[in-house]
């Protein structure tokens, strides 16, 4: 969406990113590195291109493969296996086999302008790292903040000093490009700055905790905040400039932030168990659906996420998909794309 907002549908970008897609894709905990792959293309001896046909290797998981299909980019593989220095070698082969014009680090939701100790962070490290990595790069990238507040670890409150003006507002015009990407993709954030763009307004619950995110014109906005200011203030990438391994990064995540996130999927993929056997049955979800609605419209929540829904129920990450499907197919007038939208009190 940004890429095509701030460069032109005409200039696809080359995005290099992290597979890392949490367990309602991928089962196996943490980020996958080239060897988690087939069918990758080489770019430089350090960075690999997802195809439309490259396959991650059972039982990993990934998106990758079906956005390059689907999208006009070029998805390259951040591997963080070798630690920021790692991610920083990676960065520099790619700036100099490409020659951009720009570079853009972008961050949905604002959690990378972070200090590290903040209670309500819950995915530091991918942030963490790119942002140190940056720190050894000769070439300047911009640091880019979408949708302010949206991804539940900060305030857009607590944001607002921190990222300078809107350099972007998004629309329905420069979501429509990915509309069909939204169908599928369960990224919460995304979804929200989709539907902030398409101008939809409320409280939104969201993840298994069941935050409420406020869906306000902010939330559509792109800011811009300096790259220099947020290494400073994170505790947590300025630790890691240095490290060449991920267990590395992790053990400082444990020592600062109190926790680290793959520790967390660890537990919550063991907790998951199996899939299970048993398909839906469309009155008991419909059911527990009600339910849900009634406490969430007790506390004002007027949108949810799939993710949500899928959690709070208590359904299996790989029931995800027919679950939507379901609850598509039986209430559509409830969809306000991306999101779920509360019905009000019957």
């Amino acid at each position: 969406m940004i890429a095509s907002a701030l460069y032109g549908a005409g200039s696809p970008a080359v995005i290099l990113t992290y597979a890392w897609d949490r367990l309602l894709i991928d089962p196996v905990p943490g980020p996958r590195g080239p060897a988690d792959f087939t069918g990758l293309r080489q770019l430089t001896p350090r960075v690999h291109a997802v195809l439309a046909g490259t396959k991650p290797r059972p039982p990993a998981g990934s998106a990758l493969p079906r956005l390059a299909a689907e999208l006009p980019h070029t998805f390259a593989l951040i591997d963080p296996h070798s630690g920021a220095q790692g991610i920083a070698c990676q960065l520099g082969e790619l700036i100099e086999h490409l020659h951009p014009a720009s570079i853009d680090l972008l961050d949905v939701g604002g959690d990378i302008l972070a200090t590290g100790d903040e209670p309500t962070l819950r995915s530091p490290l991918g942030d963490a790292l790119t942002l140190a990595a940056c720190r050894h790069t000769d070439a300047r990238a911009r640091l880019l903040v979408a949708g302010p507040g949206l991804d539940g670890e900060l305030s857009a409150e607590v944001l607002r000093d921190r990222v300078g003006p809107a350099v972007l507002t998004l629309t329905a015009r420069h979501v429509e490009p990915v509309a069909s990407v939204l169908e599928w993709h369960p990224s919460e954030a995304t979804a929200m700055l989709a539907a902030t763009a398409r101008g939809i307004r409320g409280l939104c619950e969201i993840r298994d905790a069941g935050l409420p995110i406020p869906l306000t014109h902010e939330g559509a906005t792109v800011h811009e905040a300096d790259l220099d200011e947020a290494l400073a203030r994170n505790r947590l990438a300025r630790a890691i400039t240095s490290t060449q391994s991920l267990a590395q990064a992790e053990q400082h995540s444990r020592e600062i932030c109190g926790y680290s996130e793959i520790d967390r999927e660890r537990e919550k993929a063991a907790r998951l168990g199996p899939h299970p056997e048993d398909g839906l049955v469309p009155e008991r979800v419909l059911r527990q659906l009600d339910r849900f609605e009634e406490r969430g419209r007790s506390h004002g929540i007027t949108h949810t996420t799939f993710r949500r829904i899928t959690e709070t129920l208590g359904y299996h990450a790989t029931q995800h998909h027919d679950l939507r499907a379901l609850l598509l197919a039986n209430r559509p007038d409830q969809y306000a794309a991306p999101l779920w939208r509360i019905r009000g009190k019957r």
